[in-house]
């Protein structure tokens, strides 16, 4: 006769039909798939962008005051309001026309170094760090070096440069509604456009070089190339770029409100500025917080753009 021996059962596990117990169950689920990693991120997550996220809900329901009074439940009254605003529309309007007169530029600029800055052979790391440099420059320096040093009436280098040309110096280029928004989207292709050349930089340095050997060995000049080889290689970074670029157009704030103050006339003010207005000034929380939101609906809608599209065209290709 033969005896089998068994090894011992742990106390806890003789329980509930052999399984371990629910705080054992919950702590190997946790540890297993790395949740207890990540829980000091989803822990600063929740506290500083969800609980502010519904907060900010919670108080474009009220009639909240920057000040503690008020506070009712007023329901959807401040949305109401905010779209029957003037205001609200004239600044949604200002970003709309800032985000179109900076997005092209912005985009075309980049793809525009990257190329140079790739073929380039002669000190390449120079131009490369020339290009990107301004992009590390904080929105107040870059603000106040436009300000004293190329806007001035008469002695700034813009002014300068229109009278080397022949023409009249002198007008009013953050004075003048026909000139304030050029000056500002100036002032942000100058000092943004070295993101997008980083894209553009990384995604021409991907391109296979095989294809650039075999086109030119059956003849393709340097535009047949670029037309039929690198711009199509390079349509998702340019849906990449342009999609990152709006959104980033759409929350202008800085340079407005250093270089214009969203004037003459609120011709400059974005909508992010009217928002401070209302919440900081007006001292209107609540109100504040519903055109915030209906300005985050926006914006939320053009981030929904990019895989709509992207998901069509990998149909379309599949068809």
């Amino acid at each position: 006769m033969t005896t089998t021996a068994t090894a011992p059962v742990p106390a806890g596990e003789r329980t509930g039909g052999g399984r371990p117990p629910a705080a054992r169950t919950v702590r190997r689920a946790w540890t297993e798939h790395g949740l207890v990693f990540v829980a000091p991120f989803l822990l600063v997550y929740a506290l500083f962008l969800v609980w502010p996220l519904i907060s900010g809900v919670g108080m474009s329901l009220t009639s909240e005051n920057i000040t503690g009074a008020g506070g009712e439940f007023i329901g959807l009254d401040n949305y109401a309001e905010a779209i029957r605003d003037p205001e609200v529309w004239s600044s949604l309007w200002n970003t709309v026309w800032f985000t179109v007169l900076s997005t092209v530029p912005l985009v075309v600029a980049g793809l525009g170094l990257a190329l140079l800055a790739h073929h380039l052979r002669a000190v390449q790391w120079l131009w490369r760090l020339s290009w990107f440099a301004p992009y590390l420059l904080p929105s107040g320096v870059v603000c106040l070096l436009f300000l004293y040093m190329i806007y001035p009436s008469d002695f700034g280098l813009a002014d300068q440069l229109l009278a080397s040309v022949g023409l009249e110096p002198g007008i009013g280029w953050l004075g003048d509604e026909r000139y304030a928004m050029l000056s500002v989207v100036a002032t942000t292709v100058w000092w943004t456009v070295g993101f997008n050349f980083l894209l553009y930089l990384a995604a021409l340095q991907a391109i296979p070089a095989h294809l650039y050997e075999a086109a030119e060995l059956d003849g393709a000049g340097a535009w047949h190339r670029l037309r039929h080889i690198t711009l199509p290689l390079l349509r998702r970074t340019t849906g990449l770029v342009l999609v990152l670029q709006v959104l980033a157009s759409l929350k202008i704030f800085d340079q407005v409100y250093l270089m214009t103050g969203g004037g003459p006339d609120d011709s400059t003010r974005p909508i992010l500025q009217y928002v401070y207005q209302q919440g900081f000034t007006g001292y209107r929380m609540g109100y504040a917080s519903a055109v915030s939101y209906i300005f985050f609906a926006l914006i939320l809608t053009v981030s929904l753009v990019q895989p709509l599209l992207s998901r069509r065209r990998a149909e379309e290709a599949a068809k």
